[in-house]
């Protein structure tokens, strides 16, 4: 079998940034999948599950609520819980969604009360939630991106 894109990218050199994982089209419909990554894949811990899971149902509810969200397709944790990807209907590039990211970003940060989706009737693990930590993921991921801009991968 060949191996997949994502899988030939060095993980060793990764930083936290916002790439273009890859863009797809069928029958004139364009997709790009977005690789959101938080931490440095190998190098810094991964994003703990409670965590990831409220940033999960925080961006998917701010993304499906956004100006853009007639253009939101997907967005959902990477399995080795490094980041997460944002599929989007369209040929895009990072720098079309930034401004999209980092209000995603600040809409977690300042959020407060009850997690959107998290109650048993909602979510097949609605208990496992951490909010303060999705903040500091996200905090850390928003200044990566203000700071260093990276979108392309090295």
């Amino acid at each position: 079998m060949e191996r997949i894109e994502s899988f030939k990218i060095d993980h060793l050199k990764l930083e936290s940034g916002l790439y273009v994982s890859r863009r797809d089209s069928k029958n004139g419909c364009d997709v790009t999948t977005f690789d959101m990554r938080i931490t440095a894949p190998n190098r810094e811990p991964v994003i703990d599950t409670p965590a990831l899971h409220t940033i999960e149902h925080l961006a998917a509810t701010y993304l499906r609520n956004s100006i853009r969200k007639e253009d939101i397709v997907y967005f959902g944790p990477m399995g080795c819980r490094t980041g997460c990807y944002l599929v989007m209907f369209g040929s895009l590039n990072p720098e079309d969604i930034y401004d999209l990211v980092i209000d995603m970003c600040d809409f977690i940060i300042g959020f407060t009360g009850e997690i959107p989706g998290a109650k048993a009737e909602e979510c097949g693990n609605y208990l496992e939630q951490n909010l303060e930590m999705a903040k500091f993921y996200i905090k850390k991921y928003k200044t990566a991106l203000t700071e260093h801009k990276r979108f392309t991968y090295e």
